[in-house]
């Protein structure tokens, strides 16, 4: 039996294991598929097993789509320009680094019927999964992404990879037609962003986490009448992606996969 994994830490949340285990038993391959909470010095670890086969596929969630990277063979062509992995495989005797995060934003924004062209995008985070979301902003012609994040260091960095975004302050709200939470602000139901959005009215709110179905960045931007989205169709789209890859199938989506992860 083959077996796959996503890791991160924290994992609880994640959705992974009930979506590709339901792909898996609909699609009759012989697999299963598990989430595992790991350190740092666990990631050597991991890799030795993925060499041996003792592990068929990784997804790899924060805080470790960059960390992964040195441990592999050969990166596709947007995870080497994003620095960002979030599924592996092994491809003959190379371990693969791709990211399927790209094409799941892009999608689940298409979903919407919001045209992202000539628009001004704000982003709260700038670790994790922000490097795919400007690639696939950039994609889809954005006029401007900003990116604003605690520490602006990081914000910064990302500055290198992406020369064209600019940068404000944490705290700093200025003029957007859609805003994207980025950070992990609001996997536990009591957080808060703790950002003013009282003046902000007919924008686009679109958060990444999905699990749960609606954060408190959410609620306050339905409050005062904006359009809100959690991130479950990226979810859904990427895991599409990355299983298509490792089993050369591509499963079906419908209302039972979006019941799964709402």
């Amino acid at each position: 039996m083959k077996k796959y994994l996503v890791i991160g830490k924290p994992v609880d949340h994640s959705l992974s294991p009930q979506l590709h285990n339901y792909w898996i038993k609909i699609n009759k391959i012989n697999a299963i598929y598990d989430k595992k909470d790991i350190d740092d010095a666990e990631l050597k670890d991991l890799i030795i097993d993925i060499k041996d086969r003792k592990i068929n596929g990784v997804n790899v969630t924060v805080p470790y789509k960059k960390k992964i990277i040195s441990y592999l063979d050969e990166l596709s062509e947007e995870a080497k320009i994003t620095e960002s992995v979030n599924t592996i495989f092994m491809e003959e005797d190379k371990l693969i680094g791709h990211n399927t995060d790209i094409k799941g934003f892009e999608l689940s924004v298409r979903d919407t019927n919001f045209d992202i062209k000539k628009k001004t995008i704000l982003i709260l985070g700038a670790g994790g999964v922000v490097p795919s979301i400007v690639y696939a902003l950039n994609k889809m012609q954005a006029s401007q992404i900003i990116v604003s994040n605690r520490t602006k260091e990081k914000a910064l960095y990302l500055k290198n990879l992406f020369k064209k975004i600019s940068i404000v302050n944490w705290g700093e709200i200025p003029n957007f037609d859609m805003i994207i939470n980025a950070t992990s602000v609001g996997l536990k139901e009591n957080e808060d962003l703790k950002l003013d959005f009282s003046k902000v009215e007919n924008k686009f709110f679109y958060d990444v986490i999905y699990n749960p179905s609606e954060t408190n960045f959410l609620k306050s931007g339905k409050k005062f009448g904006n359009k809100t989205i959690n991130g479950k169709m990226m979810f859904i789209y990427q895991a599409h992606l990355a299983f298509k890859i490792w089993h050369n199938v591509e499963p079906k989506i419908n209302d039972e996969v979006i019941k799964i992860v709402s």
